[in-house]
């Protein structure tokens, strides 16, 4: 791989992680700047994490000529999406565990569009119109090769994976599973009427996505797919060998624990036994309540904790109540880490591992500048080398 010198061994550190087997210190994403950047393109400092440089088209310091036009031009013109993510990639070093990775996305959700939905799409955020008004009138949930959005989709991601070459990897996009596919297409409001008023249609619809997700996954697997037939998801900066996915339910926020293990956690069974490797994304406190019933699923292999839109990120001691449950559960953590100064991160990272200790962990860090870099991999090796934390 052209940008990522050792793509080999950083595969390596990836498969074992899914085994929760890693040695030596924990996995980490460290992208370091080549040259100090001081603001973004907007005029804002350059301090954002790398999900949010990377993947969702915060680029910096662009020429001219590749900054975009309108949202056409910044979401759906293969070659000038490659030509942007490849100057990010030739003014940073990708180190440790992080690889080069483009993001095709039209969106976390685009299922909901390839099953009738339109797309709107703005310079921070892409939306699906509900386009559901009674299930007794929609038709039953079929994949359809010949949709518009997904036949745009997959050719743009088939365009942008020729130009890509091996010069970096291009992303399984976020299609989305489960009821949250239904609420793009339902609406909110209407979704938490219709648990209660007609919970076996829900429930069956819920088993249409279900059905459907991997005709569309396994399309865009096979135009991705490396030589170990493993793929890269979307901003998680995740990898593993064979079909590699992120698994959610933002909805469960507004669900109860006995609604959630009804409608929800048999679904997400059957959706993780037919992937290799399994990210849950966990979202929101309200979700929390919820972490059981997902222990529960032997087939998901790790879980992401996010807190919401601005919150701390994953290293605060009151998370420690997730991530308990997490290790006796026997699954691998996955971390970001943005709260406070780069001194922050360093001591907030070595709570974590003193507790939990080295392996089944990997932690993602902001972009920082070069010596930063070179600061926290030396720490890390010295410091968090097969810990094996007082966690029991």
């Amino acid at each position: 791989m052209k940008y990522k010198k050792n793509w080999e061994e950083t595969q390596e550190k990836w498969k074992n992680y899914w085994k929760h087997q890693n040695t030596g210190r924990p996995l980490m994403c460290v992208i370091a700047r080549k040259q100090e950047i001081e603001k973004y393109s907007d005029g804002k400092p350059a301090q954002g994490g790398c999900m949010d440089v990377i993947c969702q088209g915060k680029y910096y310091n662009l020429p001219e000529e590749l900054k975009w036009k309108d949202m056409e031009d910044k979401y759906q013109d293969a070659e000038r999406i490659v030509a942007r993510y490849r100057q990010f990639c030739e003014t940073h070093e990708f180190l440790g565990e992080s690889f080069p990775n483009l993001d095709v996305d039209f969106g976390p959700g685009s299922l909901a569009a390839y099953l009738g939905s339109e797309i709107g799409f703005k310079e921070d955020t892409v939306w699906f119109e509900s386009c559901i008004d009674d299930w007794e009138e929609a038709p039953d949930f079929k994949f359809d090769p010949e949709n518009k959005w997904f036949k745009k989709h997959i050719g743009l991601v088939k365009k942008c994976r020729e130009l890509a070459g091996d010069d970096f990897l291009v992303d399984m996009p976020d299609l989305m599973e489960n009821i949250d596919v239904l609420v793009s297409l339902r609406g909110a409001e209407d979704m938490l009427y219709d648990i209660i008023d007609d919970p076996e249609i829900v429930e069956e619809r819920i088993n249409q996505i279900g059905k459907i997700y991997y005709e569309y996954y396994n399309r865009f697997h096979e135009i991705i797919k490396d030589e170990n037939g493993g793929n890269a998801y979307t901003v998680f900066q995740i990898w593993g060998p064979g079909k590699t996915v992120k698994l959610q339910c933002d909805f469960s926020a507004m669900l109860s624990p006995d609604n959630f293990r009804d409608f929800i956690q048999e679904s997400l069974r059957e959706q993780a036994k037919k992937a290799d490797q399994v990210l849950y994304h966990l979202d929101g406190p309200d979700a929390i309540r919820h972490l059981d019933a997902l222990m529960e699923i032997e087939e998901i292999d790790a879980l992401q904790w996010t807190s919401g839109d601005a919150g701390p990120d994953g290293t605060l001691e009151e998370w420690d109540v997730i991530y308990d449950k997490v290790r006796a559960a026997g699954k691998s953590l996955w971390i970001k880490v943005y709260s406070g100064e780069f001194e922050d991160w360093i001591r907030n990272v070595d709570r974590i591992i003193q507790k939990y200790g080295s392996h089944s962990l990997f932690l993602l860090f902001p972009e920082m500048s070069m010596e930063q870099a070179e600061t926290l991999l030396d720490y890390a090796e010295k410091n968090w080398s097969d810990v094996e934390g007082t966690w029991s």
